[in-house]
């Protein structure tokens, strides 16, 4: 929160659930409050809409195989489910990321070609890849049962939003004065987010264990490398681009589950 006393009064949770489901998601939610208190709550909320959309991925994915579908359109149609709820945004932020990170060229330039709304061939080679390695994630869970399965979605998309809570900590930069990335870039204490995360791991392998103890354990090893993950590219860019972009935000969004799903189909 802002020392200055002119500043707003204390964000309370309804604000930062707007701010958190206004920002991330479609759903009509009207964020009332866009100033760094009301991003300070949203970010730490950021995880309760992750579930809201994995909840929906996997209902999605649920009714295919309820109807006859296999698992390979299940899995298509839990993949599809977050993009819908955030009109794409997180991939085209990871598509933007991809093609500022592989054009080689500096900072300043880097941003320019992350702001253009075209895709260049770095970010058309991601997407392909990334929603081809959680399409298939996704229908390997659910091969080993609809339950199954819809945890794996419904962890996967907190891990998502949990990335974006971890990366607004204190230390981290925006690398432009406006935009998303400004906003939320060093709105939470590293203390809330290092809890939050340790909140959601156990939460994750307390529901798996009704899959048995193998399975908690995997379960907590796939949010944490998620976050693994989302953290190592989250420091290349600010390496990369001076700090945090919405662009950043939306590729850490796509690693951070992608990461988490494959794991989960590994075998102990």
């Amino acid at each position: 929160m802002s020392d200055d006393p002119t500043s707003p009064a204390r964000a309370d949770l309804g604000t930062g659930l707007r701010f958190a489901f206004g920002t991330l998601t479609v759903l009509p939610v009207r964020v009332t409050r866009w100033d760094r208190d009301a991003a300070r709550v949203g970010m730490a909320c950021a995880p309760l809409a992750g579930l809201v959309v994995g909840l929906f991925a996997a209902a999605a994915g649920g009714l295919l195989l309820a109807a006859g579908a296999g698992a390979a359109l299940a899995a298509v149609a839990a993949v599809a489910v977050p993009a819908v709820l955030t009109r794409g945004l997180h991939l085209d932020g990871l598509a933007d990321t991809a093609d500022g990170l592989g054009s080689g060229k500096p900072a300043a330039d880097a941003l320019k070609i992350m702001k253009r709304s075209d895709i260049g061939p770095f970010g058309v080679v991601t997407l392909l890849f990334v929603l081809l390695a959680q399409v298939a994630a996704v229908a390997a869970l659910y091969a080993q049962g609809w339950a199954y399965g819809a945890l794996g979605v419904v962890v996967a998309a907190v891990t998502a939003r949990l990335a974006l809570t971890c990366a607004s900590r204190t230390g981290v930069p925006p690398a432009r004065p406006e935009g998303l990335g400004a906003a939320v870039a060093g709105v939470l204490r590293v203390r809330v987010a290092l809890a939050l995360a340790l909140l959601v791991t156990a939460a994750a392998a307390s529901v798996a264990l009704g899959f048995g103890p193998v399975d908690a354990v995997r379960h907590a090893g796939a949010v944490l490398a998620g976050l693994l993950v989302s953290e190592a590219l989250l420091r290349h860019c600010v390496r990369r681009f001076g700090g945090v972009t919405g662009d950043v935000f939306g590729a850490l969004a796509e690693s951070a589950p992608t990461t988490t799903l494959v794991v989960l189909t590994l075998t102990p």
